[in-house]
């Protein structure tokens, strides 16, 4: 499957595994607030889709959640990069509305 250019996901099965390049157009390329930017070795990260984001967010920034960044939209939808409790960034994605 290829929903756009930078972008794949290929399936197997219940696995899912979504790619997308460093450096192009979608919201997994975008600088974080400090500035750093997504490179190899130190973004691989899991997605977890929810539902309403925003009402995710709120909730674990309330218990402590340290996030990367605040809510973007790329070609998709709407994600952000919360860290888990060893560092490990973790997006939480909600789709776009078809």
């Amino acid at each position: 499957m290829r929903p756009g250019p930078g972008f794949a996901a290929v399936t197997r099965g219940d696995l899912r595994l979504l790619l997308s390049m460093t450096g192009g157009p979608g919201g997994a390329a975008q600088a974080m607030p400090d500035g750093r930017r997504p490179e190899p070795g130190g973004w691989n990260r899991i997605q977890i889709e929810v539902e309403d984001l925003a009402a995710t967010v709120a909730a674990l920034k309330q218990a402590g959640a340290r996030f990367r960044n605040e809510i973007i939209t790329g070609m998709g939808g709407q994600q952000s990069l919360v860290d888990d409790p060893a560092g490990n960034p973790i997006e939480l994605f909600q789709p776009a509305r078809r």
